[in-house]
């Protein structure tokens, strides 16, 4: 009787040490589907993130923060230049408070009921800022000088401007 018991419980071991094997081969292999997959995935993302910089280095190309001869005019004439560009921003954009239908730098009348203001800017360098415009049908850009004078005011001169057709 003793045997028997023995017997059974060596079976039933046997049968249990089987499952478990089993059982684990068929997580070891999940998993290293899942980690192939990761591995794929990861390439891929790599090549995307690659991709991304060499796009961001070339829209980097015309900015004022990537210029360094630009950074250096403002900076040698000591200028804080992080509170500089941000002082130029807000003046550019302090611009859409006007009375009256004609903005004051956007050479082209509202074809709508609706004032036609500056969305959004970028600073090219120490001379030139890119903006567009737009009244909520018609839209354009322009290319802003601005300059500084002696007492630290700035000035805004269209250069160019170009009202997209419908």
């Amino acid at each position: 009787m003793k045997n028997r018991i023995f017997m059974y419980l060596f079976i039933f071991s046997v049968l249990l040490l089987i499952f478990n094997y089993v059982n684990s081969k068929k997580i070891f292999d999940d998993s290293n589907k899942t980690v192939a997959t990761y591995k794929k995935q990861s390439i891929k993302y790599q090549d995307s993130i690659l991709s991304l910089k060499d796009k961001i280095h070339d829209l980097s190309q015309f900015s004022f923060d990537y210029n360094d001869h630009s950074y250096d005019y403002f900076l040698n004439q000591g200028y804080n230049v992080e509170e500089l560009m941000t002082t130029v921003k807000d003046a550019l954009y302090s611009q859409n408070e006007y009375e009256g239908e004609q903005h004051p730098l956007v050479p082209y009348a509202s074809t709508t009921q609706t004032k036609i203001i500056i969305n959004s800017i970028r600073v090219l360098n120490h001379k030139w800022i890119i903006a567009d415009f737009t009244d909520g049908q018609l839209w354009g850009e322009m290319l802003v000088v601005y300059t500084l004078n002696e007492k630290g005011e700035l000035n805004f001169r269209v250069a160019e401007s170009l009202l997209n057709p419908l």
